[in-house]
């Protein structure tokens, strides 16, 4: 596989005049790809059913002309002010009732039939018209699913929608659903919550005290399944009429719905990777990490998303946009310090990216991104990452093909285990995906290269599975880990709850083979955490258990935190950074990896046929008898 670069191209922003001009400087900075359209209904039809695709297809010849490949987007992510008008119920409504308004973008509601039938036309006419066109060689669905909060929707469209998809989670003999069976799943009994039919049912917002989880955790799959069928109704007309793989562009740290269910639909999983935005907005860490990293970005929060989406994309993944320059969303926007934006494409190859795309070409001089940066300034000179980004082309020329092979070790990210934390969290602030991150970094720290696998995948040839706080573990993958035979780490809270969101009985986590009850649990109050007696501590939340096991760690009281029977082991709370790290690390010795203490800002990555090193920090490091200068890369075989 071929590594290459690309970048993200308005043309309806700039003069015609410019566009060949442009395109040369692309083609001539080595970028191989082109992103355009996205964003431009309003230019594509000015008018309901008045289409004028004469600019776009002059720009795509010209793309083309030039040497540089299209990656098409479908503009549903910005439909324009008529569509309001013709459509005015079609609007998201927030938890708190109120509609979202038109004047920036992502403003509709998944579950609206008439702007659903919209979407379908437009991108009717953009797959017929240049589905076969030799220049455009990859599309692009809609833009940023998730982004500004806006997958869940309280407006009358999901209302009715999610009452559908209810009558077909809980079917009876007719089409009306089995109520019934609805009642006795959400656990409505309790506080009288029993209905009588399906059309009773709202939406689980503006309530007096918290909604039922079970009824939240349906509408989060609801919520979900509304954007799969958004996604697959895009990828249906486009395969109808081209053969270009099809992508979306995913972000960081959005949660609310499932990736890997859209990237079942798509040839190819891309993500919009922002390394100083995301410290500043995304990253839960101390002032001080912040400090030291807020001009090259967390050393692991990009790698972990490179990681998921090769597993959303089954291996195959892009970097539809690297920031390039400060951004302008963040709560502070600083400049990266040269090198980083080389590090960060580095950083992306290294974990099997096929392509990395700058975003923008040209910094916009107008509108709500005006001060976001891009490889050029508005006037058109070269701004600093354009230089690396030429650095790296030059690079990749010269580099041997990527050959990603399978890693050492397996960590399972789930998506519905991440509404139930977010349903349920038990203590102020905690989420799931901060334990899977938490995780991720004290394995990063040891050196280790990792995998990030659905639920469902397969785990044969993984020294090593790790997956903390899966509040429901489906019969087949605790068998399955169990079957692994090899050392896998489970806890806190694995098992807590079934498929309904109810408790189960047995009691979590009713493993297969193993004596372990989780009889009671409890959250912890930041300033009370429990020492281990091995150094490190237990924080934030903790499960008390009963049966008979080995006790791996001990509390300073005595207690267990970490125990074992035979290759399972169940961490019994959260632990901080110290003991994460070295329970993690003693099990990885024990699997026979090879775990490192690697220095401050230092981490590697093994692709099979080379092994990368990557310095974030700001001073020499020395590492295994090499000296990596400050933020730099190195690649060494094997």
């Amino acid at each position: 596989m071929k590594r290459t670069l690309g970048t993200c191209y308005y043309p309806e922003h700039w003069p015609r005049e410019i566009w060949e001009q442009d395109a040369r400087r692309m083609a001539d900075a080595g970028l191989t790809w082109v992103r355009i359209g996205e964003f431009a209904w309003s230019r594509l039809e000015p008018q309901p059913g008045q289409f004028h695709f004469d600019w776009l297809d002059e720009a795509i010849e010209i793309l083309g002309q030039a040497g540089l490949k299209v990656v098409l987007g479908t503009p549903t992510a910005t439909p324009p002010r008529w569509m309001l008008d013709r459509h005015p119920d079609m609007l998201a409504v927030d938890a708190e009732g109120r509609p979202r308004k038109f004047g920036s973008r992502r403003h509709y509601c998944f579950s609206h039939e008439g702007y659903k039938a919209e979407c379908a036309e437009i991108v009717t006419r953009l797959a017929k018209r240049y589905g076969r066109n030799p220049h455009v060689a990859a599309w692009q669905t809609d833009n940023e699913y998730g982004c500004h909060d806006t997958i869940l929707s309280y407006s009358d469209a999901a209302r009715s929608a999610f009452r559908g998809w209810l009558r077909t989670r809980y079917p009876g003999r007719g089409n009306d659903g089995d109520i019934e069976a609805l009642n006795t799943a959400w656990g409505n009994v309790f506080w009288s919550m029993d209905y009588d039919g399906f059309d009773q049912i709202d939406l689980p917002n503006l309530t007096v005290t918290e909604p039922n989880p079970s009824h939240v955790l349906d509408f989060r799959r609801f919520s979900s399944d509304q954007v799969v069928a958004f996604n697959r109704l895009q990828v249906e007309i486009i395969r109808a009429h081209s053969d270009a793989p099809i992508a979306h562009n995913y972000m960081g740290r959005i949660t609310d719905f499932d990736h890997y269910k859209v990237g079942d639909d798509l040839e190819i999983a891309s993500w919009d990777s922002y390394p100083l935005g995301f410290l500043e907005d995304r990253v839960k860490a101390d002032d001080a990490h912040k400090r030291a990293y807020a001009r090259q970005g967390d050393p692991d929060f990009q790698a972990f998303h490179h990681d998921l989406y090769r597993a959303v994309g089954k291996g195959r993944w892009w970097v539809m946009e690297q920031q390039p320059g400060p951004v302008n969303w963040a709560p502070y926007n600083p400049a990266p310090l040269p090198g980083m934006v080389r590090l960060w494409s580095w950083e992306a190859f290294a974990h099997g990216a096929e392509a990395v795309c700058y975003f923008r070409w040209r910094q916009a001089p107008m509108a709500q991104e005006q001060m976001h940066a891009g490889l050029l300034r508005p006037d058109s000179v070269a701004a600093p990452g354009l230089t690396e980004a030429i650095q790296v082309a030059q690079e990749i020329a010269e580099a041997p093909d990527v050959a990603i092979g399978q890693a050492e070790l397996a960590l399972i990210f789930d998506y519905e285990s991440e509404w139930a934390w977010s349903i349920q969290p038990h203590g102020l602030g905690l989420s799931y995906f901060d334990l899977v991150f938490d995780t991720y970094r004290a394995l990063r720290r040891a050196g280790l290269s990792i995998d990030i696998l659905h639920p469902d995948a397969d785990l044969d040839g993984y020294a090593m599975i790790v997956a903390p706080g899966m509040m429901y573990m489906p019969d087949a993958l605790k068998q399955a880990l169990r079957d692994s035979g090899v050392p896998c780490v489970l806890g806190p809270r694995s098992g807590a709850r079934d498929a309904t969101m109810r408790t189960p009985v047995p009691l979590p986590p009713n493993l297969p083979g193993w004596d372990l009850t989780v009889s009671h649990v409890e959250s912890l109050r930041p300033d009370m955490p429990l020492p281990l007696q091995s150094g490190g501590a237990l924080t934030s939340y903790r499960d008390h258990v009963e049966g008979a096991f080995d006790v791996v760690e001990h509390l300073k009281d005595g207690g267990p935190a970490v125990i074992r029977q035979g290759p399972m082991n169940y961490v019994c709370g959260w632990l901080d950074d110290t003991a994460l790290s070295r329970v993690l690390c003693n099990l990885a010795t024990e699997a026979g990896l090879n775990p490192r203490d690697l220095p401050e800002g230092v981490r590697t990555r093994s692709t099979g046929a080379e092994r990368f090193w990557f310095n974030h920090s700001t001073e020499p490091r020395e590492v295994e008898g090499l000296v990596l200068q400050p933020l730099s890369v190195m690649r060494v075989p094997g």
